[in-house]
């Protein structure tokens, strides 16, 4: 199941048309669009090998860099990650999604985590991101549905 970022997609109640048209042709720029897709495809790479130890570790290790950070970045790069899903040739899972997301925004120098929960009856396991308490690429209330198993 596919999710795009609640914070990117939803639109204030009396927006105006002028400001919603401007926002989205904001939009993300080719450079952070490519960079989005790139990750997807890299983590691909670790899931159709199965090897998710491999993608784990290069998650968790990923460093924070030192660049100045917008003030709509996680929102921008959220916006670049789910256009990437949708341009991506095949369906993207949680995990690739969230992967690419927590590395993208550690790279502009945001505390971002992933985090992995279950859900036991039926049973579902779930990837998403977080930074400063708060899910940014996801339903804002994935900690109720999910018991979260890791976050790194």
């Amino acid at each position: 199941m596919h999710y795009t970022s609640h914070r990117v997609t939803s639109v204030t109640v009396g927006t105006s048309e002028k400001e919603v048209s401007r926002d989205l042709s904001r939009g993300p720029n080719v450079r952070l669009l490519w960079a989005a897709y790139s990750m997807l495809i890299r983590f691909d790479g670790y899931l159709a090998r199965g090897d998710f130890a491999g993608l784990y570790q290069i998650v968790r290790m990923f460093p924070l860099t030192q660049t100045v950070i917008e003030a709509d970045a996680i929102d921008r790069i959220c916006h670049a990650v789910d256009l990437a899903c949708i341009w991506y040739w095949k369906e993207v899972l949680c995990l690739q999604r969230s992967a690419a997301t927590t590395c993208l925004l550690r790279s502009r120098c945001i505390p971002a985590r992933m985090v992995l929960g279950v859900q036991q009856t039926p049973f579902r396991a779930h990837a998403w991101v977080e930074t400063n308490g708060q899910v940014v690429n996801d339903k804002p209330y994935m900690r109720d549905l999910y018991m979260v198993i890791d976050v790194f």
